[in-house]
């Protein structure tokens, strides 16, 4: 595949490392000193686009692919308030969107046992649920797009919580997030549910960026000729 590379970052360097690993070509790329590159004319030249950028940028960047009729692999953060109109854009364009909140396999798959866990404790109110998740000090949002993703993962499966907040609180219907930016981290994410007999936690620990990036390029594969919308549920096949 020729891609385009939008973001040049730790991640944006990662992810080159991997595609020309596994044989891709980097036809373009886009970071700060450049922006003004990033038009339809040099992203034709591209199968897909991946943009890991800020969550300033991310919605302009995507829409400038879409509008160049180029697939794009998104995944920046803290920019989903504007989800609908790229879905919207998306399906009249009839162009190609992935987006995950975390493209590694095992986060992913840590997601599906966090679904499964909610599940199971639906029926045991004694316990109440938290997630904490700890990132570097560079990252600029909080609560991570991954720590909302398990909170999601929570309320649909549990009911006695009806909303995530980001910080501490009193309130039984509240499941709350806490952040914590420290330097030098990959990324933690971990589920607690504790009652007054015990306590169970599930705890997925990055170790490097290569899991991300890895993901981010294997999304790029799975949509090269594709048309839709689609996630990492799609791509791994997991419900």
């Amino acid at each position: 595949m020729k891609i385009a590379l939008i973001g040049y970052g730790k991640m944006g360097k990662e992810i080159e490392q991997i595609l020309i690993s596994r044989g891709h070509t980097v036809t373009l790329i886009i970071d700060i000193d450049n922006a003004g590159d990033l038009n339809a004319e040099n992203l034709r030249k591209a199968d897909v686009a991946i943009e890991f950028t800020t969550p300033h940028t991310a919605f302009q960047n995507i829409v400038t692919c879409l509008e160049a009729g180029v697939p794009v692999v998104c995944g920046t953060t803290g920019w989903l308030d504007r989800y609908a109109e790229v879905e919207k854009l998306c399906n009249e364009r009839k162009g190609t969107f992935f987006y995950a909140s975390n493209y590694s396999v095992g986060v992913n798959v840590f997601f599906a046992v966090n679904r499964r866990l909610a599940e199971l404790m639906e029926r045991f109110p004694e316990y109440d649920v938290t997630v904490e998740e700890t990132h570097h000090t560079q990252k600029k949002d909080a609560p991570s797009g991954t720590a909302i993703t398990l909170a999601e993962g929570i309320l649909g499966n549990l009911t006695r919580k009806k909303k995530w907040i980001c910080g501490t609180t009193t309130e039984p219907a509240e499941l709350e997030i806490t952040s914590v930016r420290r330097s030098v981290v990959p990324g933690i994410h971990t589920v607690t549910y504790e009652s007054d007999a015990d306590l169970i936690a599930i705890t997925h620990s990055a170790k490097s960026r290569k899991g991300l990036a890895t993901g981010a390029v294997l999304a790029a594969e799975f949509i090269c000729g594709k048309r839709g919308i689609f996630t990492m549920k799609d791509l791994m096949g997991i419900d």
